[in-house]
């Protein structure tokens, strides 16, 4: 193991700060960082995940009450140093690969502290689990980290809408799917979540993954698109020729539901208050209690959701938690037969913002509360 005094990209003040405020309530004499999406928060976005589906990346950070370094494998020191630009205030150690704990030793020893000592967002190695408050803390996007967002967004829609105009009826799901994949991976994005299926599967399935099946009459694309550690999500339709009534009406049910939730998420509003107003939007608009049925979503940001509850589980720690300015949310309310309704919205003081729109698409004539409306595709 070597410390070595070098050039490195550096990290996110804010953020280092925000963590530094969860070392203070608790008292710790330090914490780690080493999920993909904690590392991204402090660093910028610093390292590109190596193994896409793994839940450790190959960088931490090591925060002290005044100090903080990078810890990495002897892999992946050289690429860092080669083209993250230079910052030599911050040390890095460099660890061997092949050893299991060299990671967890050189990141207790940059803070002077036992492992059993340290928090982490949820490592094994370390002995104070604060995943919890590191998530509520990062949950706020400072000025830069919403601009990255939006522009992500920006990008992400336009590589789904682009694909969506471009099917022909006939063509397979994943022959759209992988325009949109494609379309992400060339922007520098990646693609956690890319569904896409069509006609009697759309209908039947919540989750109708390309399986190469011709698309005839209705195209359904869902996309989770990630870069720099960020994420935002968002579900488009296309029908060729007249769209179904039933599924009309279903689809009009799945809107309603969404602008009663995203409207809920006022700056203060508590998790548990926004989940009672979409079991109550549900209900109110004769869905039931179809909530049960699929993911709701909710906040959004450096996971693909920062976490997932559901209206009855009020004994979740998230109940209680509440929403702050620059939080961005994506919630998935659907209804039976095919109707889904998702996009990415920031939460600020002065209302909600969608983020994952385009001027290209069609919307729905609410002028208080647009969606995308089902592109039509003439024959």
């Amino acid at each position: 193991m070597r410390v070595v005094r070098v050039s490195v990209r550096p990290v996110d003040l804010e953020s280092i700060d925000r963590a530094r405020a969860v070392l203070d309530r608790t008292g710790l004499p330090g914490l780690v960082l080493t999920s993909p999406g904690a590392v991204a928060w402090a660093t910028g976005g610093l390292n590109t995940p190596i193994d896409r589906s793994a839940g450790t990346d190959t960088v931490w950070v090591a925060i002290g009450p005044s100090t903080v370094s990078l810890v990495t494998t002897n892999v992946e020191h050289p690429r860092l140093m080669a083209e993250w630009g230079s910052d030599d205030t911050c040390p890095i150690t460099v660890a061997p690969w092949w050893d299991g704990d060299a990671m967890i030793e050189a990141a207790a020893s940059a803070m002077g502290a036992d492992p059993a000592s340290i928090g982490s967002d949820g490592h094994p190695g370390f002995g104070h689990d604060i995943s919890l408050l590191l998530t509520t803390e990062r949950l706020a996007l400072s000025a830069a980290q919403q601009a990255a967002l939006e522009t992500l967004a920006r990008e992400s829609t336009g590589v789904v809408e682009s694909a969506l105009r471009a099917w022909t009826p006939g063509e397979t799901d994943d022959a759209v799917a992988s325009r949109i994949a494609g379309g992400v991976e060339a922007f520098g994005g990646q693609c956690p979540v890319l569904l896409v299926g069509g006609d009697d599967r759309v209908m039947r399935f919540r989750h109708p993954v390309a399986i190469g099946a011709p698309i005839t009459t209705l195209a359904m694309a869902v996309l989770v698109a990630s870069r720099g550690g960020q994420h935002v999500a968002l579900t488009r339709f296309a029908s060729a020729g007249t769209l179904d009534h039933d599924l009309a009406a279903r689809l009009g049910v799945a809107r309603g539901i969404q602008q009663d939730v995203v409207t809920a998420c006022r700056p203060g509003a508590t998790v548990g208050e926004v989940m009672t107003i979409l079991a109550d939007s549900y209900d109110r608009r004769g869905a039931g209690a179809e909530w049960r049925d699929h993911y709701q979503g909710g906040p959004i940001g450096y996971a693909q959701r920062e976490f997932e509850i559901a209206p009855v589980q009020t004994s979740s720690p998230w109940w209680d938690v509440a929403l702050p300015n620059g939080c961005a949310v994506a919630f998935n309310p659907s209804v039976r037969g095919g109707a889904k309704d998702e996009d990415t919205f920031l939460i600020t003081d002065d209302g909600p913002r969608w983020i994952t729109r385009s001027a290209d698409w069609p919307t729905t004539d609410d002028p208080n509360f647009p969606r995308p409306a089902v592109l039509t595709i003439e024959n």
